[in-house]
């Protein structure tokens, strides 16, 4: 299985009216415990709307995010699945449920980490 991360950016459900927000929040939830029923959820959530701090690699701690960022991520779920397609039919009953486009991106796999958190949660 492949992880997928599908995201949207902050201010992307701006045109929502504040009434109908509880209404996209019950329709994003059914969506994750359908992935949830699936066995494909890995996890997910919304992003407080604030101010990112970027740490350089010093430890030295700046405002962000980067300069050049017009964009920022406002939620994200992690999907692990057998196939781009199938990532792209649950962007697709996101983008449904919240009302604005999401956008897919392929996990690169890491062994290594896996093999510790397989070892972490045998303690």
């Amino acid at each position: 299985m492949t992880r997928y991360l599908i995201s949207f950016n902050d201010g992307a459900m701006d045109h929502i009216p504040d009434d109908e927000i509880p209404d996209v929040g019950k329709a994003a939830h059914a969506v994750v415990q359908e992935a949830v029923d699936a066995g494909v959820w890995v996890f997910g959530t919304g992003l407080q709307r604030q101010q990112a701090s970027i740490v350089a690699t010093d430890g030295m701690v700046t405002d962000g995010p980067y300069p050049e960022t017009r964009e920022v991520i406002g939620g994200f779920v992690v999907l692990d699945l057998a196939a781009r397609e199938e990532a792209l039919a649950w962007a697709a009953k996101f983008a449904a449920a919240c009302r604005c486009a999401q956008e897919v991106r392929h996990l690169m796999p890491d062994p290594e980490t896996d093999a510790i958190l397989r070892a972490a949660d045998r303690r």
